[in-house]
């Protein structure tokens, strides 16, 4: 639910908190002058952004933001499992990776200070009490990963450059991280990315800011081709409201995550008899967890189906691979031998989501067949089940903060539509 630095590809590095220095109640400052009534609202567009990567071999999904004046390129991992947007900074460095551009630089007038409300929002993600010693203290923050990794840094203001889908290019100030000493992955080797873009539902994301500037509606999207490559959308100009399947978002037990709710498992037709999963949609995991007990099921279920052409081979990309009589060019040589996946939500109305064969297995540089289904139990993910970039493949996913919603349709991922156009 973070940023992957470190090889092997598709490290899952799950949020666990924001250790922060106090904040206050998210609430405005009393007294002052009454504030003049709303005019009205500007209509609200949309933008849509390529992106680059994949999950065999690189590992990751990211997109090419331009901050800063004058604007800068930076690559950031496209991630809807956490909310804060940050970049590896020079303010100055404690301790960084090697990134693929120069280090973002703040100035001393970009920092947001202790007492701004998004600071509040930032430190309330963890419900912790809030207090500021004084009007200029800045606002730190402490981000750390499941696998031990962390970031320490403060929040920033600057400029963001985004085209968008009425022709116009804006340019708001958004609040985001400036992290100045991380501990994630190796230091000797170039990261794929400068930092996280944080797509998450809470107030400090940028697209909740984005929200609050007028500038697009409360609804991010992505396309991930298993080709490589995709699009990323803010706004709903892009959703195909009445063709894809939609489910309710439910409140998750294991923080505000985008969970389509508890759901039941399929292989082929027959029901694998385990309790309901709860489900989180994270594009910022290369591969899919399952929890103990459905992952069990799975792989007794998978071993047992197989034909015997097939033999278990180790392959030091992932824990479950088989090997053919050949070595497999891609996932289309083994398909027919795998069953379809089946995940049947009960919130709301019943919604479906299949998932063949090409979307939870890799065909490796090696010639095998590897399952991109992990035990997440593994990896501290305990009961949660989390829905990775491989089993969002060729599909488009809407999260639809607006109306509380989570929808998903098969696109071709490889062509980043035009406005007005028709993609699917």
């Amino acid at each position: 639910m973070a940023a992957r630095w470190a090889p092997p590809a598709g490290l899952l590095l799950l949020l666990l908190a924001l250790v922060l220095a106090p904040a206050r109640a998210d609430r405005p400052e009393r007294g002052g002058r009454p504030l003049p009534p709303p005019g009205p609202e500007p209509e609200a567009s949309s933008a849509v952004f390529p992106l680059y990567g994949d999950v065999y071999p690189h590992g990751l999904y990211y997109v090419a933001m331009s901050i800063g004046n004058p604007p800068r390129p930076y690559f950031l991992d496209v991630d809807t499992g956490s909310d804060l947007t940050w970049l590896q900074c020079d303010a100055p460095c404690v301790s960084c990776s090697k990134v693929p551009h120069p280090l973002y630089r703040p100035t001393k007038n970009k920092l947001v200070p202790c007492l701004d409300q998004l600071c509040a929002s930032l430190h309330g993600g963890m419900n912790k009490k809030h207090k500021c010693e004084s009007g200029q203290q800045q606002c730190d923050y402490e981000i750390r990963y499941a696998d031990q990794g962390s970031s320490i840094g403060v929040l920033v203001n600057d400029s963001f450059a985004l085209r968008l889908a009425n022709a116009s290019i804006v340019r708001p100030s958004l609040a985001f991280g400036c992290g100045y000493d991380q501990q994630v992955g190796s230091s000797n080797e170039v990261a794929p990315t400068d930092g996280v873009l944080g797509l998450g539902s809470g107030s400090i994301s940028l697209l909740s800011q984005l929200k609050q500037h007028g500038i697009t509606k409360n609804v991010v999207g992505h396309c991930l081709s298993s080709k490589g490559g995709g699009f990323l959308f803010f706004g709903d100009d892009l959703v195909p409201y009445s063709r894809a399947t939609w489910a309710p978002m439910a409140r998750s037990a294991f923080r505000n995550y985008y969970s389509p709710g508890s759901a039941s498992l399929y292989f082929g037709s027959r029901s694998l008899g385990v309790r309901p999963m709860e489900v989180v949609f994270d594009s910022g995991s290369s591969f899919t967890y399952f929890a103990a007990q459905p992952y069990q099921a799975l792989v007794t279920a998978l071993k047992g189906d197989l034909s015997k052409t097939l033999k278990e081979v180790s392959d030091p990309s992932l824990p479950l691979c088989w090997k053919g009589k050949k070595p497999f060019k891609s996932v289309l040589d083994v398909k027919k031998e795998f069953k379809s996946l089946v995940l049947s939500f009960s919130n709301g109305k019943k919604a479906l989501m299949e998932i063949p064969p090409e979307n939870y297995l890799i065909v490796t540089k090696y010639g095998n067949a590897c399952l991109g289904i992990l035990n997440g139990s593994e990896v501290g993910l305990r009961d949660l089940n989390i829905l990775g970039d491989i089993t969002m493949q060729d599909r488009m996913v809407i999260y639809d903060n607006e109306r509380g919603q989570i929808g998903w349709i098969r696109a071709p991922c490889d062509r980043i539509p035009k406005f007005g156009s028709s993609l699917l």
